[in-house]
């Protein structure tokens, strides 16, 4: 394909408008992985020792947050010239509006322990401070909309999406480090998003390729998995190139098993976790911390890896269990559904919760 590789290609070269399944089950792979890491950390930091899962944590470093990111640009091809005020909407307000609710309710939460420690008055700054500075867990749903909108003005204006795939690509090589994470984040992520956005109907034809070659396939994510996991393990995941070779490599990787496992028949779990992947990525931090101090405290369970992977999946389980009873019983629907207010146009039809909040 010449010129810009925009566009969601099926098989059959088609532009896909419905949803992918390998794309779902790439995404559901990424939340499990984000839940993991936070779980990981946070109960080897409480229990101080680590556990056998912090080398699952540890090999998908490398990967995990630039695939978010790629499968995120997939389908900007299919919106990037909509009207600005449908956009904002779709793909700013929208994520605002989540920042801002999960934001206030991660500080109710949190607030008491904060205010021991601090007292209110820290509270209220820190809280006014997350506008500018994301605040824990929510960083990534604070950064996309700042993507979208720069990918938008970028394409609006004509730039050549080489010189920008190129600036994208010196920013995360680049040693950026301001103590921002908008800045800082932005820096070493946005090449994973923009190169979602402009190779899309390339990712789109090597999920097709992998479903048709499954050896190969298969025999090309053992050799990855190899390379990944000697560089990152001897400590050299970190170095210039090399962090960017292995995020993209990483990312490809993900494709490629999503596509396998959806051609194998077993990719249903994680493609269910895909579709809901907001859901799970706004509820997941109350249910994973409660579950962390529940076993800690008592003991019940001595290995800490064990105990992480427990966390793990309540971090994943809990979230889907409220988006399943907000949909049965209608109250609630606010926490993963944005209401008409908070819109620039109208109401759309009702839709699942899971659906609602992507």
């Amino acid at each position: 394909m010449t010129g810009r590789e925009t566009g969601i290609a099926g098989p059959s070269g088609r532009i896909a408008t419905g949803r992918i399944d390998w794309v779902d089950t790439a995404k559901g792979l990424c939340i499990i992985f984000v839940v993991m890491m936070h779980s990981t950390l946070g109960v080897e930091n409480a229990a101080g020792r680590e556990g056998w899962l912090g080398l699952v944590v540890e090999f998908a470093r490398p990967f995990r947050m630039p695939d978010f990111f790629m499968i995120s640009g997939l389908f900007l091809a299919l919106v990037i010239d909509r009207p600005w005020r449908r956009y904002l909407d779709r793909k700013v307000v929208h994520f605002a509006y989540f920042y801002v609710l999960w934001l206030t309710i991660q500080f109710a939460v949190k607030a008491p322990s904060m205010a021991a420690e601090t007292g209110w008055g820290s509270v209220v700054s820190d809280y006014l401070l997350a506008y500018v500075q994301p605040f824990g867990t929510l960083w990534f749903i604070y950064m996309l909309p700042v993507m979208f909108v720069i990918t938008k003005v970028l394409h609006d204006r004509g730039v050549p999406w080489q010189l920008v795939l190129a600036a994208a690509a010196v920013l995360q090589i680049a040693p950026i480090s301001t103590g921002s994470v908008l800045i800082d984040e932005f820096s070493s992520r946005y090449v994973y998003f923009y190169a979602g956005y402009i190779f899309a109907t390339r990712a789109f034809a090597l999920a097709d390729w992998a479903r048709q070659h499954p050896a190969l396939g298969i025999a090309g994510l053992i050799a990855w998995g190899i390379v990944n996991g000697v560089l990152v393990f001897n400590g050299l995941a970190d170095l210039p190139l090399v962090g960017l070779a292995l995020g993209t490599a990483g990312a490809l990787a993900v494709i490629v098993t999503s596509a396998l496992l959806t051609q194998a028949g077993i990719a249903a779990p994680f493609a269910h976790c895909g579709r809901q992947s907001i859901v799970i990525y706004l509820a997941f931090f109350f249910p994973m911390a409660v579950t962390r101090i529940v076993l800690l405290k008592t003991g019940l369970i001595p290995d800490v890896g064990t105990v992480s992977a427990i966390v793990t999946a309540a971090g994943v389980v809990a979230p889907l269990v409220l988006a399943w009873l907000i949909e049965r019983t209608g109250y609630g629907r606010f926490l993963f559904h944005r209401p008409a207010w908070a819109r620039l146009e109208r109401d759309p039809p009702r839709r699942p919760v899971a659906q609602a909040a992507e």
